[in-house]
């Protein structure tokens, strides 16, 4: 891979809905380091359109058709969670390169799974947990090392998203539990995946997971929908560093207040605000040192940002910044972080949260 770009399939592509469009697809024409090769959608016209719009040579329908060709290093599994585990296994026993969305897998035995596989086929991996390469969550990482609040003895997160009371039917699929896409494993996994980056993993956790919303309203069919799939989580425990934390994240009805986290040292404090999640959004970092009389904005410096100005902001840039990553991993031989052994790790730590909240016990991990 030295001194040549990365080329990439999309499995995924439909430029007319769905996450591939929003975010990879304007993140991938816009990187200097890869070629957008292929795409791949469920119909010929669509992949047709899609390949048009992005000017993009080659155009499939089948999935296994697209993994045949030899000028394909890496390929994007941008689909629903429910069909993660079926493409991206196809993938990886072609001996592609794979980067799939997150959640990895619809439960803890699927994403284990696509992992060992990985391992076996010696192939790069990387799965969708943007909030690892948002700038100021990255700063943010680099101020608590460098240590800016000294000892963290405490940590709170919220976040409070709206809209879960309507849905078209094309959307309430994600009412199902088991089919793995829900607040328990997107808004609350990217969110809690942003902190442990930050602040160290969980040695122990208790929770509450509810289902507060137990029907939606179809309405394109005007017809109720029985919800399983959770929409509050509210867990505190202890990391493996002593800090203490707690978080609640929420879809609820109306007017959300969005994202904060906040971190309390022996030394100062450093907070983290964004209207939406924290994958996605811009987002204010501010700190304070011991008697500093407000908590004031901080610059995020220019290395946390690799990839051009030119870049799309919103959804595409920290896509834009965790394919950049993958390409130089890829190329350096090194690891891609975050993998698929990251995705297990925190897949292991939502299936305790669950266990925590059916049996009303605290769990270790």
């Amino acid at each position: 891979m030295a001194n040549k770009k990365l080329r990439v399939g999309i499995i995924g592509a439909n430029v007319n809905y769905g996450w591939g469009p929003r975010a990879h697809l304007p993140a991938l024409v816009a990187l200097p380091d890869i070629d957008l090769v292929a795409v791949c959608t469920a119909h010929e016209d669509t992949a047709r359109e899609s390949a048009e719009r992005y000017g993009v040579p080659a155009a499939f329908h089948d999935h296994m058709e697209m993994l045949k060709q030899d000028d394909i290093d890496a390929v994007g599994v941008i689909v629903r969670v429910p069909l993660h585990h079926r493409l991206t296994m196809d993938v990886v026993a072609a001996g592609k390169h794979v980067f799939t969305e997150w959640p990895l897998g619809a439960n803890l035995a699927e994403a284990e799974e696509m992992a060992e596989l990985a391992r076996k086929q010696n192939v790069h991996t990387m799965v969708g947990l943007q909030a690892r390469c948002s700038p100021a969550i990255l700063r943010l990482k680099e101020l608590i090392e460098q240590g800016y609040v000294g000892e963290v003895v405490s940590s709170h997160m919220a976040l409070f998203g709206s809209g879960v009371l309507t849905r078209t039917s094309g959307r309430t699929w994600q009412r199902e539990r088991v089919l793995g896409a829900n607040t328990l494993t997107i808004s609350f996994g990217h969110a809690i995946d942003a902190l442990c980056m930050c602040l160290g993993e969980f040695k122990e956790v208790s929770s509450v997971v509810t289902t507060q919303i137990p029907q939606w309203h179809e309405t394109d069919t005007d017809r109720m929908v029985d919800v399983t799939s959770p929409d509050n989580i509210l867990i505190s425990g202890v990391l493996e560093s002593g800090a203490v934390v707690s978080a609640h994240v929420s879809s609820i009805p109306w007017h959300g207040s969005g994202f904060r986290l906040e971190v309390y040292g022996r030394e100062g404090t450093l907070t983290l605000e964004g209207s939406g999640g924290a994958q996605i959004e811009s987002i204010r970092l501010r700190g304070g040192k011991g008697k500093d009389d407000s908590l004031e904005d901080l610059e995020v410096p220019p290395h946390h940002s690799w990839v051009s100005e030119e870049i799309p902001q919103g959804p595409p840039y920290n896509v834009a910044q965790m394919w950049s990553r993958f390409a130089d991993a890829i190329a350096g031989g090194t690891r891609a972080e975050p993998d698929f052994d990251t995705a297990v790790q925190r897949q292991r730590m939502l299936a305790a949260i669950e266990m925590a909240s059916e049996t009303g016990q605290r769990q270790t991990l």
